[in-house]
């Protein structure tokens, strides 16, 4: 059997399986990856299923259903990838194990660059994002930080917990264009410069211009060596 006749049964073979609500959110992820958070629709989510589209309705109500449920099997994935959820009541390496767990969810996300910006859009968390959530928190409580000092921190993360940092720019802006540089010189010298000597020129782990594999483990280490000094500090009751 040819292998184009293989994959046809197989095509075949998973739109005769029965249509669960996991079937249709995994097909949901897998065609996001494919085609784009855009490309997800309806439509085109029954049709990779074999299926007419009010078929989908007795599983996910609504497309924002299928969006809250994507983000869910992602953080699954995450959750796969981490090892699990559960810490340990102590951690004298917190700031290595956390390290670890938000490195990790990254190398789901990267696999998924559709799933940074549906989080955006999103109301609240579902159970298994706040799971994570749950860990990151345990992890820094197990190195001994007060909860006082764990909300700082998670709003310094901010969005890199989740493996991801925001955009600082536009993607494919003309910052590089040496004519544009020199346009913004007169009334931006610092900014110009700045933006001659740098480059991002890592296509293939990235989520966003300014967020390549460098620049977002730059950013956590110094937030991770912050942490653990203002730990010190509160430990030694220093204000």
């Amino acid at each position: 059997m040819s292998s184009t006749t293989e994959r046809s049964a197989e095509r075949n073979a998973a739109r005769r399986a029965p249509l669960t609500r996991d079937r249709v959110l995994s097909t949901a992820v897998a065609l996001a990856d494919d085609a784009g958070i855009d490309g997800l629709t309806i439509r085109r989510l029954a049709e990779q299923l074999g299926v007419e589209p009010m078929s989908l309705y007795y599983h996910v109500p609504n497309k924002e259903a299928i969006l809250d449920g994507i983000v869910e099997l992602v953080f699954g994935e995450i959750e796969e990838a981490t090892g699990g959820f559960e810490v340990p009541a102590s951690d004298a390496a917190w700031q290595a194990s956390l390290r670890a767990r938000i490195l990790a969810a990254r190398r789901v996300m990267l696999r998924h660059p559709w799933a940074p910006g549906v989080m955006d859009t999103r109301n609240g968390l579902g159970i298994t994002t706040a799971r994570y959530v749950d860990a990151v928190v345990g992890t820094l409580r197990s190195g001994g930080l007060s909860y006082d000092l764990i909300h700082h921190a998670m709003h310094a993360l901010g969005s890199r917990l989740y493996g991801f940092s925001q955009e600082l720019g536009e993607e494919g802006g003309d910052s590089g264009d040496s004519d544009a540089l020199a346009q913004m010189a007169e009334h931006v010298p610092h900014l110009a410069a700045m933006l001659s000597v740098v480059a991002h020129d890592d296509p293939d782990s990235t989520l966003g211009w300014c967020d390549d594999q460098f620049e977002f483990e730059f950013g956590l280490d110094i937030l991770l060596d912050g942490l653990e000094r203002a730990r010190r500090r509160e430990a030694e009751g220093v204000e």
